[in-house]
């Protein structure tokens, strides 16, 4: 497995549309850096989040297997403050195509680790496609602030020596073709 350059990336966002909006450069001035790097791709976090409702009685569990939608709350806004000790729920702005031969790994960006906010994602899996959803976590005592429409996360792309047998695709997974954020699902 390899990791791909920049120059992969490019042909792969503009001629297999893997990567939508694409930013063919970095962009950071004035801004959190987003769009090509060196071996991966900043991308950006769109303005639609779910902030999840710190007014949730403390006898109530939060179970994945039985999620309460009342426990977030939908906003759009160009940013977006994440109380103390909490977090929400986020999108990518880039619409992603993965190829089978790739799987994409990602870490969020370390202009907001050194803030004490760290960004959760899941493997985009080989044939997954949608707009990527992130837990953004605030990991400090104070609110802090994120940003829309700026880089939030890096997605590093693996390139296998050979194709899956079984994709993303191919076993109909529950989060294929997302067109928004999704909350949990079984």
């Amino acid at each position: 497995m390899s990791i791909k350059p920049d120059y992969w990336i490019s042909d792969m966002a503009v001629n297999k549309e893997m990567i939508t909006p694409f930013a063919s450069g970095q962009v950071s001035k004035g801004a959190i850096s987003s769009g090509i790097s060196a071996y991966g791709y900043d991308m950006r976090l769109a303005n639609e989040f779910q902030i999840f409702n710190s007014a949730i009685p403390p006898t109530q569990v939060i179970d994945p297997k039985n999620h309460v939608e009342q426990n977030f709350t939908r906003v759009i806004a160009d940013t977006v403050t994440i109380p103390a000790n909490s977090f929400l729920l986020g999108r990518s702005l880039e619409y992603f195509k993965v190829p089978r031969e790739i799987l994409c790994l990602c870490f969020g960006k370390s202009t907001y680790a050194r803030c004490g906010v760290i960004v959760n994602v899941t493997p985009l899996e080989p044939e997954w496609e949608g707009y990527v959803t992130l837990e953004i976590s605030n990991t400090t005592p104070l609110p802090a602030k994120i940003y829309a429409n700026e880089g939030l996360a890096q997605v590093l792309f693996f390139e296998a020596d050979e194709e899956c047998e079984i994709s993303y695709a191919d076993k109909k997974g529950k989060y294929q073709k997302q067109q928004s954020i999704v909350l949990p699902k079984l």
